[in-house]
């Protein structure tokens, strides 16, 4: 049975043309131009996943208002944002407000349909028990490779998918600079070097608030970030 999308998105040509894409996927996509629309639809039958523009029509920020409404229906169906607002302000507040994901419209389709994938696939093993070769171990640091999250000292850290394979990315080889365009490829997604920034700088902060003294994401100025093994034991 074909996994059911929903499209939230104003503009006729780039709603239709994601839609046709994921069609073309095999996915039974739905379309909605404005937030009343969708909700009404939402509140029929939900779909299996969700992807939002944040300003829809007259409703400069009816995205929010949608995924907040969207995430009291269901704790787990995946939200992915997918807007032309790449600062950091909406980026956050999109992200608080439960989505899974937040994409800028410069990805490509090859890279959404990836996401959408990396967030089904999370959602079909997350109940299921962790299997050892699954399991990237880094001092304090737990990766569930085929589950997608992380763990801190044995304390879930909620990233997005995008961040988790940043973070993996980093992790895999430590000490190892990664440049923001490797880690671009690596966490396929396709943005600028400002974007990336803050994909690193909202990791930092989710770590930091589970443990003060975290340190291991080092920035090396003029290449990239590295994960820094001195500080991932101590």
């Amino acid at each position: 049975m074909s996994r059911r999308i929903a499209i939230v998105e104003d503009e006729a040509a780039i709603r239709e043309n994601y839609a046709d894409g994921l069609r073309k996927q095999g996915y039974d996509v739905q379309t909605y131009a404005n937030r009343k629309d969708a909700m009404l639809a939402f509140d029929m039958r939900l779909p299996n996943l969700a992807i939002i523009d944040i300003g829809l029509e007259h409703e400069i920020d009816g995205g929010f208002t949608l995924c907040q409404s969207l995430r009291s229906l269901s704790d787990t169906i995946p939200i992915i944002f997918l807007t032309a607002r790449d600062n950091d302000f909406d980026t956050v507040s999109g992200l608080r407000m439960g989505a899974d994901d937040y994409l800028t419209k410069d990805i490509s389709l090859p890279h959404l349909t990836a996401r959408i994938a990396a967030l089904f696939r999370r959602l079909d093993v997350i109940d299921q028990p962790p299997s050892p070769e699954n399991l990237l171990q880094r001092g304090k640091l737990t990766l569930d490779i085929g589950r997608m999250t992380a763990q801190w000292e044995e304390l879930p850290v909620p990233l997005t998918v995008t961040e988790f394979w940043m973070v993996h990315a980093l992790t895999k080889f430590p000490g190892h600079v990664k440049s923001r365009q490797v880690l671009m490829q690596e966490s396929k997604i396709f943005v600028d070097g400002s974007t990336i920034t803050s994909h690193i700088k909202r990791i930092r902060k989710k770590f930091m608030q589970l443990d003060a003294l975290f340190d291991c994401i080092e920035t090396v100025y003029g290449m990239g970030y590295r994960w820094n093994t001195t500080q991932e034991s101590s």
